[in-house]
């Protein structure tokens, strides 16, 4: 019966610990507004694959990863991804590309519609995360192949940094993966739609108004 009143402290000092937990938050990426700028090339028929986009281990995680040094990471136990942020690049991504493209046939890998794309582009992220200086940073390797894999017509690696509207702020941080997410999106499109088989034909020259030939 000694022990009584001890376990009782005990199991109250658990019950506050647990009470005063704070509840986890939940964050997505978000694509580019409606007003972003369309390839001047006609890609409306474009169909394109996008997949697969790798992540390191580190950063393959529910929770939301900054860096705080240059071999040390910071995770926030209750600041995390709504789904996975795999799923959600790969999401935000094609609706960019779509939009930038002017496009609806983008197909992301892998896929249970067997059709074949015009282009295929994958994607390893070598970071996707806040920096120490208070700046989100993309820095990926991608590929741009034709449709049957066969031939690789643009190999590179990218790097993108946005600074946090307000550093140490998980929500400043997604605003700003989202925006170098953008960048990155824009690149592409930019390339894309610079590949030969979309390049718009110059005009023919009109001779109407030349010399005749004397």
């Amino acid at each position: 019966m000694k022990f009584l009143p001890c376990l009782s402290i005990l199991g109250a000092l658990t019950l506050l610990g647990c009470a005063s937990t704070p509840p986890s938050t939940f964050y997505s990426l978000s694509s580019l507004p409606p007003a972003a700028s369309q390839a001047a090339a006609d890609t409306s028929d474009l169909a394109i694959g996008l997949g697969p986009v790798t992540f390191p281990v580190f950063l393959d995680r529910p929770q939301i990863v900054s860096r705080a040094s240059g071999n040390r990471l910071t995770l926030n136990e209750f600041h995390r991804w709504g789904g996975t942020i795999q799923d959600d690049f790969l999401r935000v991504w094609s609706e960019n590309l779509g939009q930038l493209l002017g496009t609806g046939q983008i197909l992301i890998f892998p896929s249970e519609v067997r059709a074949l794309p015009d282009l295929r582009i994958a994607a390893d992220v070598l970071a996707f995360e806040g920096t120490p200086e208070g700046q989100a940073l993309l820095k990926v390797r991608w590929t741009v192949l034709d449709g049957d894999l066969e031939t690789v017509l643009i190999a590179r690696e990218s790097r993108y940094r946005r600074p946090l509207a307000s550093p140490g702020d998980d929500e400043a941080l997604i605003a700003a993966l989202s925006a170098v997410l953008g960048d990155f999106s824009r690149e592409v499109a930019t390339v894309v739609s610079g590949l030969p088989r979309f390049q718009t034909a110059p005009a023919p020259a009109d001779h109407a108004d030349q010399d005749p030939p004397s």
